[in-house]
């Protein structure tokens, strides 16, 4: 038998049928007739060549054929009634759910202290994970909702992603505090006779920083360097190197790190950070709580 020659309101009846073990309580629940139901269950016999429900005295009893039916039949509705309702409100307080979301490591950072405190106070029982970048598919994981949301400066973000802007940042040169680049005006010409720490990664926007110090004749060559940014606190903090990172990231360090900055002298075109999700789940209820809730945060 093929499925696209079977009536599936069939099945709908004969769920029922094989629940209440009786016509007229199958009846009463579908809204039905009983002879509506009767040749329902008749067309459906033809169909599967089985007499599916025997009356007995205890009851329409199931044949071995109608055993089998019962459990997958059973799942096929309840996934069907499930793609047709609406999802269940989703509530922060009680709610187990576990977020993914896309950073880099400069991101992460900036935001997952303030989002951990934030998520903390409102959803105590809610996770939130991040996921580095650069190293999945953002189309391929959000599509499947692998990764619930991605907040960064993806300038080659798919056209299938939402996104909705948090806030525009500079660059900055960032140094230990008392160094001889805090006294007076920063120039290209003091920025590139000071010793650099730069950060090679290669995750865009980042990876046009380095080009820009080349072209101000800072080389690589005459620096050291780290793959990310995560270390370059601690590395500037206790020498005499400079570092250009976003501005936001400065801030979060500067404190903890007793670091300064100052804006780079150098032409680098402001960061746009966005906050990027899938149009398949715009609608879901905890991924709109998620996006409320980083932007109350972080949108200014």
């Amino acid at each position: 038998m093929q499925l696209r020659d079977l009536d599936l309101n069939l099945l709908v009846v004969f769920h029922e049928v094989f629940r209440e073990r009786q016509i007229s309580a199958a009846a009463k629940r579908l809204r039905l007739t009983q002879s509506a139901v009767s040749n329902a269950l008749a067309r459906l016999r033809r169909s599967t060549g089985d007499e599916l429900f025997v009356r007995t005295t205890s009851g329409m009893q199931p044949t071995p054929y109608a055993e089998r039916m019962a459990g997958p039949v059973a799942a096929a509705l309840a996934h069907v009634e499930q793609a047709f309702n609406p999802d269940e409100p989703f509530e922060p307080a009680t709610s187990r759910r576990r977020f993914s979301i896309a950073m880099t490591d400069a991101g992460e950072m900036y935001f997952m202290p303030r989002l951990i405190a934030a998520c903390t106070a409102a959803a105590p029982h809610v996770d939130i994970v991040s996921v580095r970048a650069g190293l999945v598919d953002l189309r391929v994981e959000m599509e499947a909702g692998r990764v619930d949301l991605a907040i960064g400066a993806f300038d080659d973000a798919p056209a299938v992603l939402y996104q909705r802007r948090l806030f525009r940042q500079e660059y900055v040169c960032m140094f230990r505090r008392g160094h001889p680049l805090g006294e007076g005006a920063l120039t290209v010409e003091r920025l590139g006779a000071a010793r650099h720490l730069l950060v090679t990664s290669m995750e865009s926007p980042y990876d046009g920083i380095n080009q820009a110090l080349a072209d101000a004749g800072i080389a690589p060559g005459s620096s050291f360097s780290v793959p990310n940014f995560a270390a370059v606190p601690y590395i500037v903090g206790s020498t005499d190197l400079v570092a250009t990172v976003p501005q936001k990231l400065a801030e979060r360090a500067a404190a903890a790190f007793q670091l300064e900055y100052v804006k780079s002298p150098l032409r680098l075109p402001a960061l746009q950070t966005n906050m990027f999700w899938h149009r398949r789940y715009n609608l879901d209820e905890g991924g709109r709580w998620l996006r409320a809730l980083v932007a109350d945060g972080f949108a200014g």
